[in-house]
């Protein structure tokens, strides 16, 4: 009398982990693709957010108000590199630089996942002025970046007027902006 075995054969344990690599060999990309968009996202609109924040404040305390690049939170880094986080604060004295007494409106932590955040060469800080605006000089542009590529990179294009839009970046910003140094 022969009793029923119970278990796998060596092939069927085989077939069943191949089913579940190729299963994995799909899942992973998938999840990493979505959360690297959900991280440039998230850093879209906490940008956005601390740029809104800005002009409010200025407009109703009729105060400079400065939004720069920070890596320690506390004093503008002078970058345009934003990866790091950046800080908005109210510039009482004009001197365009965070000092005792000047309320911080804004401590933005670094970027999450691989996101980075670029502004246009030279514009390193964006000044908010009491009559709505920010200060002379050309649109400031941020360009957003992660792992998956230059062709997923975005902008938001802050005009003079403090009007903020979406776009596309230029190949050349997509590029440096996913490949920073």
């Amino acid at each position: 009398m022969h009793r029923p075995q119970s278990g796998f054969t060596l092939v069927e344990a085989m077939v069943a982990m191949a089913i579940i690599a190729i299963g994995l060999g799909i899942a992973v990309p998938a999840y990493s693709n979505v959360a690297a968009a959900t991280h440039t996202g998230s850093a879209r609109i906490d940008l956005g957010e601390s740029l809104v924040a800005a002009l409010d404040h200025s407009v109703l305390t009729q105060v400079d108000v400065v939004v720069c690049s920070s890596a320690n939170g506390a004093t503008c880094s002078g970058s345009v590199d934003w990866t790091r986080g950046w800080i908005a604060f109210a510039d009482i004295d004009g001197n365009r630089a965070h000092g005792p007494g000047e309320t911080l409106l804004r401590r933005q932590s670094p970027l999450q996942g691989g996101t980075h955040l670029r502004s246009t060469p030279q514009r390193t800080r964006i000044v908010f002025q009491p009559h709505g605006g920010a200060t002379a000089g050309s649109n400031v542009t941020f360009t957003i970046c992660d792992g998956r590529g230059p062709a997923q990179a975005t902008t938001l294009v802050l005009a003079n007027s403090g009007r903020l839009r979406q776009g596309k970046p230029t190949a050349t910003a997509a590029r440096s902006c996913v490949n920073p140094g």
